[in-house]
């Protein structure tokens, strides 16, 4: 009985933390065009302890930024040029689909481990 709770705790806490990271995805997507925006990663980390899922410090990717030419910007210098994002909108998408299928798997193992506490507790009332 304790197994299936505990699995029912790990795949909360797979879809917490697929969840933080689309929103950290969805933040990199909304911010592509904004000058000088740096792309946020996360990480995961495990909690030795119960073996849950958690997500990590919210890192800046430090890469160069995209140096944009349009001298009519306000943010161009006196070569014309400003520094965009470092925002690749394919990784992001890639970043979310994969983040996405996490959270759908996390979230069948969750429904199977619940229906099988319900087909517990029912064979435990008869």
């Amino acid at each position: 009985m304790g197994d299936l709770i505990q699995s029912l705790g790990l795949s909360a806490s797979g879809m917490r933390s697929q969840s933080m990271r689309l929103r950290h995805v969805s933040e990199n997507i909304a911010n592509a065009d904004t000058p000088g925006y740096h792309r946020k990663t996360v990480s995961f980390q495990e909690d030795m302890a119960s073996g849950q899922v958690t997500t990590g410090p919210v890192r800046l990717d430090r890469s160069d930024l995209a140096r944009i030419y349009d001298p009519g910007h306000p943010m161009a210098d006196d070569s014309g040029h400003y520094d965009g994002s470092n925002v690749d909108l394919v990784i992001e998408i890639a970043d979310a689909r994969e983040a996405q299928r996490s959270y759908e798997a996390n979230l069948r193992m969750f429904d199977q481990a619940r229906q099988m506490t319900q087909s517990l507790f029912d064979l435990l009332r008869r």
